[in-house]
């Protein structure tokens, strides 16, 4: 039984489980949602909340996140996050599983990724169905792809016993090698190590094939490329359990932004070539991308003040989650509703947690959000424990006013910066 009153959050704008926006409240009680509608009233002793005519929207759920960074994540409007394995250890035995399962609550749930191999090495399967047992939500292979195709189909054939989704990254190593751009003109000029766009398509394109022997479940983490959009596709029009992903920075950015060197620019994939970037829009448009993530990955100088090609990859993006994904909707590639699928729904359906969406019985996790407030992305000012955004000082819209998970309030207004 819940310790907390139960919440009423009034005068809002409710997105819907079926898409429609439609003015009214919503209850919760012992950290479920009981009743949701215009006809919705505060009961004597609730805690009552006043969205103020804002978004009523389910709080986002994050997938491959490489660190739990809290602040940055309520901050974001986010209130559960799939943890990479790629932790130190790895979490590719059951105590860690479990230990990361319960790092994160009361007020935000760690939902681990069991690693696919032991120590991420790629080569031998870990103890996959005892992490499941632990808490593991879904598994990985990390930030690497597994190059031996033998052992990819063995750890297919066993997730699919279990009922487990694997989540790859798409890229074939032996051709990316220690490349930090994506081979074109960009990268000659600059003069840096580069690899083929093409990698990704042949990794996707094995992965699939290997996939359907299995008749196994695969999610690509992030999928950049037309040529990797087009498999995929092709995949789903099959009827194969194919999922594909992608973080913001690919369909905000080219690789035109590393010109300057600027080390918050070096991502894993490589940033892509204008027609990528524009494909990766037509992938979310078309629903061939199920799944826009952040990606959060916090790192601090010792990571990022290096020479461009010696700098570690990744970024921090669990604030700038919503608000770039909000673009998709001002720019009309995208409604409000497809949105939060992206970004909540779909996510919460590859985890199999009752979150995502807004109807009575899911559990009550819950976005206030005012989706055309203004400001401006500031490196120096973030939440999360380091700064490291391509987006620093760019201006965006999109704000989250107030969190609530399990019908407890996390974040207000008043503590918003």
């Amino acid at each position: 039984m819940s310790l907390h009153a139960p919440l009423t959050i009034t005068n809002g704008r409710l997105l819907m489980a079926d898409g429609r926006i439609e003015a009214g409240a919503i209850r919760c009680e012992a950290g479920f949602i009981t009743a949701i509608g215009a006809d919705v009233q505060a009961q004597d002793g609730d805690t009552v909340h006043d969205a103020r005519r804002s978004l009523i929207a389910p709080g986002l759920v994050d997938i491959g996140v490489f660190a739990i960074d809290k602040p940055a994540f309520h901050f974001g409007g986010v209130t559960r996050a799939a943890l990479m394995p790629d932790q130190n250890p790895p979490l590719d035995v059951p105590a860690r599983v479990r230990f990361a399962a319960q790092s994160g609550k009361p007020d935000f749930w760690v939902h681990p990724l069991a690693a696919a191999t032991q120590g991420l090495g790629g080569t031998a399967l870990a103890e996959i169905a005892m992490m499941r047992d632990a808490g593991a939500r879904a598994v990985c292979t990390g930030r690497r792809w597994v190059g031996d195709s033998g052992t990819m189909l063995r750890l297919l054939q066993y997730t699919g016993m279990l009922g487990m989704t694997v989540i790859t990254h798409a890229e074939d190593a032996g051709i990316v090698g220690n490349a930090v751009a994506t081979a074109g003109e960009m990268a000659t000029r600059l003069g840096l190590p580069s690899a083929p766009a093409q990698a990704e398509a042949l990794a996707i394109s094995r992965d699939i094939a290997l996939a359907e022997m299995a008749g196994a479940a695969i999610h690509f983490r992030n999928v950049t490329t037309a040529s990797g959009l087009d498999l995929v596709r092709g995949a789903k029009a099959r009827g194969l359990k194919v999922t594909a992903g992608v973080s913001p920075a690919y369909f905000m950015l080219s690789n035109l932004a590393i010109g300057a060197f600027r080390t918050f620019t070096h991502l894993s994939p490589a940033l892509r070539c204008e027609e990528d970037r524009q494909a990766v829009i037509a992938g979310v448009a078309d629903g061939t991308i199920d799944i826009v993530a952040s990606g959060h990955d916090p790192r601090g100088p010792e990571d990022k003040r290096l020479p461009f090609a010696d700098s570690a990859p990744g970024m921090s993006g669990a604030e700038t989650l919503l608000p770039l994904t909000l673009s998709l909707v001002r720019d009309g590639v995208i409604d409000m509703a497809r949105a939060f699928d992206l970004l909540a729904a779909n996510p919460a359906r590859l985890l199999g947690v009752n979150a995502g969406r807004l109807e009575v019985g899911a559990e009550a996790d819950i976005a206030v959000v005012d989706t055309e407030r203004p400001w401006i992305v500031n490196s120096d000012k973030m939440a999360a424990s380091a700064g490291n955004t391509p987006f620093d000082r760019q201006p965006v819209q999109g704000r989250v006013l107030a969190l609530f998970k399990g019908g407890v309030v996390v974040r207000t207004k008043k503590t918003a910066g």
